[in-house]
């Protein structure tokens, strides 16, 4: 069944004039099937996997029923995590461009409260913010919900696992009753139904299934490249020892199409950028030469290669790696088409290896390793096709001056024409080496060892440094592991660096399929384990919390402060502090130096380092 254009919807005249400016044709599923009932005032429950399109999906209705007048907050979205809040909050503003005195807001942990309160002074239409935070606003008194007309809760079941499921329903509970309300989630386990149930009545559901994965015709595998910088000499070894036709290089940005299109053609590649600011005409004669081989390679971003079908295009490679796997699938189908082979490049950095693992899981498709071709390799392509242009030159009828110019040259010099001959292409590549010397990367693993300060190679998988003997211990559990391609070094840069604390007061770390556990000095300051909450590792959240001596998660204390965190380790009982406040004692009958001192630490700074007398 085709799927409607974006004007049958029903949205407001400014929004399809903004996607239509956007370069968006046609509705993805889940935006086919959520805007009308979204339009219509209907309550939603949406089971959708990130990379569907669902930010559009209820971004679009809502701003088409605003009241751009009214200063008061009208819609509320709830994400679990900072970057989530500010990338929806940044859809909400570029679809809303002609919307006029349009304001949104995004609000999260970590940011100035005073910005934040002064935007709510000033009037905001939408509100897109993380529960702890939101929470923060309701006690303050600075955020009222009395005006919100409609409540949006993303990523729902990724907010219960990260613990602010308590929080989410309490803000719904300030919610007014009639507001509209929709709920997306990968997922729908028992906390989430129940909440849906009792917020959401009557909801209409959508469900859509993935369908990323992609065409076995075309072979995919990714480069781990030290850093952004070492992209370019990468993407330059591969242009050279790969058999393409036409090829696609994508990136995030516009301004990066032009660079990288202009450094690319300063190497000799016939390259050209193609990107949004591109009139109608100019879109059509850059792709027109490149299905007519006058062009080989397009820079391109996601949104100027929407619907791009050039039946030569035999590479994609990805410069930057897309965000979601949608995005990756999209890209890739531009090349194995009409029945041919294709190949799928894609650069991963250190610290995207994570994106990786998500794209691998959606698709439900490994991503083979590939390793940067050598010096060595590019020379030897290099002499290959040195060798087939001269053997297609020898074929030519024009030689003959050239021919007499050489013998000539030889019978006057007495040099043999041998000689000749390698002066002459000697001449000819300078520019080219057919033999080059490259200078090898670096590799990143070590470099990033040395800066996180990681521990040595015999204190990991489960050993402890010697100056964690003398410490009382406790464990804490992390919501990252095998599964998310974690490792000891990763655990023990983030926690270093993070908690400004000295890698030898890190103890034991085991790491399992989808946690970790790590022993960490006891009496951590409260502000300090706010901050690693916010803590990030391989690129996700950190969730570190405290186990009890059974394993089990210390429980927040439910009395005292309204709205407390689910899981918040600053609330668990004073019984439990108590229980750990016994210091081992050394040989010397003395209590060890702690490596912090809880009423020193500033919230975010981490604790700070003692010196060398206090150790001794």
């Amino acid at each position: 069944m085709t799927s409607p254009s974006f004007d049958a919807l029903g949205l407001a005249a400014p929004i399809l004039g903004t996607l239509q400016e956007l370069g968006y044709e046609q509705p993805t599923p889940i935006q086919a099937q959520a805007i009308p009932l979204l339009l219509a005032g209907d309550n939603l429950l949406g089971v959708a996997q990130t990379g569907t399109g669902k930010t559009a999906a209820f971004a679009l209705p809502l701003l088409s029923n605003l009241d751009a007048g009214q200063r008061a907050p009208q819609c509320l979205v709830l994400t679990p995590t900072r970057e989530l809040a500010i990338q929806v909050a940044e859809a909400f503003q570029r679809y809303a461009r002609h919307l006029g005195k349009f304001h949104v807001l995004p609000i999260y942990g970590g940011q100035d409260m005073g910005t934040q309160l002064r935007a709510l002074k000033r009037g905001v239409q939408v509100v897109v913010g993380t529960p702890g935070r939101i929470q923060d606003h309701l006690r303050r008194g600075s955020l009222d919900l009395g005006s919100i007309r409609s409540v949006v809760l993303d990523e729902a079941d990724e907010m219960l696992r990260m613990g602010f499921i308590d929080d989410v329903e309490s803000i719904l509970a300030e919610t007014p009753e009639g507001a509209q309300r929709a709920l997306f989630s990968a997922t729908m386990p028992a906390p989430i139904a129940r909440i849906a149930a009792r917020y959401l009545p009557d909801a209409r559901q959508v469900h859509i299934e993935s369908k990323t994965r992609t065409v076995e015709r075309i072979e995919q595998s990714f480069l781990l490249v030290a850093n952004n910088n070492e992209k370019l000499d990468a993407l330059t070894r591969i242009l050279e020892v790969e058999s393409f036709d036409g090829l696609i290089v994508f990136v995030r940005t516009k301004a990066n199409t032009v660079e990288l299109a202009e450094k690319l053609e300063a190497r000799g590649f016939a390259a050209a950028a193609l990107n949004g600011d591109l009139n109608q005409q100019l879109r059509e004669r850059t792709v027109g030469r490149l299905k007519s081989g006058d062009l080989d390679i397009i820079v391109a971003t996601d949104v100027a290669a929407r619907g791009l079908d050039v039946e030569r295009i035999s590479h994609v490679i990805n410069f930057d790696v897309p965000y979601d796997a949608e995005s990756y699938v999209h890209r890739i189908g531009r090349t194995g088409r009409a029945g041919r082979e294709g190949r799928a490049i894609l650069f991963v950095t250190h610290r995207e290896r994570r994106l990786l693992h998500s794209i691998e899981k959606s698709t439900r498709q490994p991503i083979a390793p590939m390793s940067l071709p050598s010096g060595a390799q590019v020379g030897e392509q290099r002499r290959q096709q040195f060798l087939q242009e001269l053997e297609e030159m020898l074929n030519r009828a024009e030689l003959g001056p050239f021919r007499d110019l050489v013998l000539t040259f030889a019978e006057t010099t007495g040099s043999e024409p041998v000689d000749i001959a390698a002066a002459l292409v000697y001449r000819q590549q300078r520019e080219r080496p057919l033999f080059p010397t490259f200078r090898e990367p670096k590799k990143a693993p070590d470099k990033q060892k040395k800066e996180r300060g990681e521990r040595p190679e015999k204190n990991r998988g489960g050993g402890r440094p010697a100056a964690t003997d003398s410490l009382a211990m406790e464990t804490y559990r992390l919501e990252v592991g095998r599964d998310h391609g974690v490792q000891p070094k990763d655990i023990v840069g983030a926690i270093a660096n993070e908690a400004d604390l000295e890698s030898q007061y890190i103890g034991r770390i085991e790491i399992q399929g989808e946690y970790s556990t790590v022993d960490l000095p006891e009496g951590m300051p409260k502000p300090l384990l706010q901050h690693l909450r916010r803590m990030r590792i391989c690129q996700q959240p950190s969730g570190i919390h405290l186990l009890t001596s059974d394993g089990k998660r210390v429980p927040h204390k439910p009395a005292g402060r309204p709205g407390a965190r689910a899981g918040n380790l600053d609330d668990r009982p004073r019984s439990h502090k108590s229980s750990h406040k016994k210091a081992r004692t050394d040989e010397r009958g003395k209590t060890p130096a702690k490596p912090f001192k809880a009423k020193s630490a500033k919230a975010g700074k981490g604790p700070r380092k003692r010196s060398r007398q206090q150790h001794s």
